[in-house]
Protein backbone atom coordinates (compact mmCIF):
# COMPACT_ATOMS: atom_id res chain seq x y z
CA UNK A 1 0.00 0.00 0.00
CA UNK A 2 1.31 3.41 -1.02
CA UNK A 3 0.04 6.49 0.80
CA UNK A 4 -0.42 9.73 -1.09
CA UNK A 5 -1.20 13.27 0.07
CA UNK A 6 -1.15 16.78 -1.31
CA UNK A 7 -2.32 20.28 -0.67
CA UNK A 8 -4.21 22.37 -3.22
CA UNK A 9 -1.02 23.23 -5.15
CA UNK A 10 -0.22 19.55 -5.57
CA UNK A 11 -3.76 18.40 -6.27
CA UNK A 12 -3.48 18.36 -10.07
CA UNK A 13 -0.24 16.39 -10.12
CA UNK A 14 -1.65 14.03 -7.48
CA UNK A 15 -4.48 13.13 -9.87
CA UNK A 16 -1.91 12.15 -12.53
CA UNK A 17 0.14 10.21 -9.98
CA UNK A 18 -2.86 8.22 -8.74
CA UNK A 19 -3.74 7.30 -12.31
CA UNK A 20 -0.13 6.19 -12.93
CA UNK A 21 -0.13 4.11 -9.73
CA UNK A 22 -3.35 2.36 -10.73
CA UNK A 23 -2.06 1.69 -14.26
CA UNK A 24 1.08 0.10 -12.81
CA UNK A 25 -0.78 -2.11 -10.34
CA UNK A 26 -0.02 -0.23 -7.12
CA UNK A 27 -2.65 -0.02 -4.42
CA UNK A 28 -2.79 3.38 -2.79
CA UNK A 29 -4.60 5.26 -0.07
CA UNK A 30 -5.40 8.92 -0.68
CA UNK A 31 -5.01 11.08 2.43
CA UNK A 32 -6.31 14.22 0.67
CA UNK A 33 -6.77 16.93 -0.23
CA UNK A 34 -9.69 16.04 -2.45
CA UNK A 35 -10.15 19.38 -4.24
CA UNK A 36 -8.04 22.23 -5.59
CA UNK A 37 -9.51 24.59 -2.98
CA UNK A 38 -6.89 26.34 -0.82
CA UNK A 39 -5.87 24.28 2.22
CA UNK A 40 -2.97 23.69 4.62
CA UNK A 41 -0.41 20.98 3.78
CA UNK A 42 0.20 19.81 7.40
CA UNK A 43 -3.43 18.64 7.55
CA UNK A 44 -2.55 15.98 4.96
CA UNK A 45 1.15 15.44 5.67
CA UNK A 46 0.66 14.25 9.25
CA UNK A 47 -1.94 11.51 8.54
CA UNK A 48 0.30 10.21 5.73
CA UNK A 49 3.35 10.23 8.00
CA UNK A 50 1.51 8.40 10.79
CA UNK A 51 0.36 5.73 8.32
CA UNK A 52 3.91 5.14 7.09
CA UNK A 53 5.28 5.10 10.65
CA UNK A 54 2.66 2.52 11.71
CA UNK A 55 3.34 0.34 8.67
CA UNK A 56 -0.14 0.84 7.23
CA UNK A 57 1.56 2.19 4.10
CA UNK A 58 4.88 0.81 2.93
CA UNK A 59 5.92 4.13 1.39
CA UNK A 60 4.41 7.51 0.72
CA UNK A 61 4.13 10.20 -1.92
CA UNK A 62 3.51 13.82 -0.98
CA UNK A 63 3.02 16.85 -3.21
CA UNK A 64 2.75 20.58 -2.62
CA UNK A 65 3.65 23.57 -4.77
CA UNK A 66 7.40 23.58 -4.15
CA UNK A 67 7.54 20.38 -2.10
CA UNK A 68 9.32 22.30 0.65
CA UNK A 69 6.46 22.89 3.10
CA UNK A 70 5.00 19.40 3.04
CA UNK A 71 8.54 17.96 3.27
CA UNK A 72 9.19 19.97 6.44
CA UNK A 73 5.97 18.75 8.04
CA UNK A 74 6.66 15.12 7.15
CA UNK A 75 10.19 15.17 8.52
CA UNK A 76 8.95 16.25 11.97
CA UNK A 77 8.01 12.59 12.43
CA UNK A 78 10.76 10.42 13.90
CA UNK A 79 10.06 7.46 11.60
CA UNK A 80 9.95 9.44 8.39
CA UNK A 81 12.73 10.11 5.90
CA UNK A 82 10.97 12.30 3.35
CA UNK A 83 13.05 13.37 0.35
CA UNK A 84 12.21 16.25 -1.96
CA UNK A 85 12.90 14.85 -5.44
CA UNK A 86 12.74 16.95 -8.60
CA UNK A 87 14.89 14.76 -10.85
CA UNK A 88 15.40 11.02 -11.31
CA UNK A 89 19.07 11.26 -10.32
CA UNK A 90 18.17 12.77 -6.96
CA UNK A 91 15.65 9.99 -6.38
CA UNK A 92 18.28 7.28 -6.96
CA UNK A 93 20.33 8.77 -4.11
CA UNK A 94 17.31 9.40 -1.87
CA UNK A 95 16.49 5.68 -1.99
CA UNK A 96 20.00 4.24 -2.23
CA UNK A 97 21.74 6.39 0.36
CA UNK A 98 18.93 7.72 2.56
CA UNK A 99 16.34 4.92 2.46
CA UNK A 100 13.66 7.59 1.88
CA UNK A 101 10.24 6.26 2.78
CA UNK A 102 8.28 9.23 1.42
CA UNK A 103 9.04 10.95 -1.86
CA UNK A 104 8.03 14.59 -2.09
CA UNK A 105 7.26 16.13 -5.46
CA UNK A 106 7.18 19.86 -6.30
CA UNK A 107 3.81 20.01 -8.02
CA UNK A 108 4.30 23.39 -9.64
CA UNK A 109 7.78 22.67 -10.94
CA UNK A 110 7.78 19.24 -12.59
CA UNK A 111 5.75 17.72 -15.41
CA UNK A 112 3.78 14.52 -14.89
CA UNK A 113 6.29 12.64 -17.07
CA UNK A 114 9.13 13.61 -14.72
CA UNK A 115 7.01 12.59 -11.74
CA UNK A 116 6.47 9.17 -13.33
CA UNK A 117 10.23 8.66 -13.79
CA UNK A 118 10.79 9.65 -10.17
CA UNK A 119 8.07 7.30 -8.94
CA UNK A 120 9.42 4.37 -10.94
CA UNK A 121 12.77 4.78 -9.21
CA UNK A 122 11.33 5.52 -5.77
CA UNK A 123 9.11 2.45 -5.80
CA UNK A 124 11.73 0.01 -7.10
CA UNK A 125 15.23 1.18 -6.14
CA UNK A 126 16.81 -0.63 -3.20
CA UNK A 127 18.52 0.89 -0.17
CA UNK A 128 22.28 0.25 -0.36
CA UNK A 129 22.78 -0.20 3.40
CA UNK A 130 26.38 -0.33 4.62
CA UNK A 131 27.78 3.05 5.65
CA UNK A 132 24.45 4.63 4.73
CA UNK A 133 22.61 2.50 7.32
CA UNK A 134 24.90 3.81 10.05
CA UNK A 135 24.12 7.36 9.00
CA UNK A 136 20.35 7.06 8.84
CA UNK A 137 20.34 5.32 12.22
CA UNK A 138 21.66 8.62 13.63
CA UNK A 139 18.81 10.73 12.23
CA UNK A 140 16.09 10.25 14.90
CA UNK A 141 16.39 12.58 17.88
CA UNK A 142 16.85 10.56 21.08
Amino acid sequence: MIGIASDHAGFELKQHVMQWLAQHGYEYKDFGTYTAESCDYPDYAHPLAFAVERGECERGIAICGTGIGINMALNKHQGIRAALCWAPEVTVLARGHNDANIVVLPGRYIAPETAYEILQIFLTAPFEGGRHKRRIDKIPVP
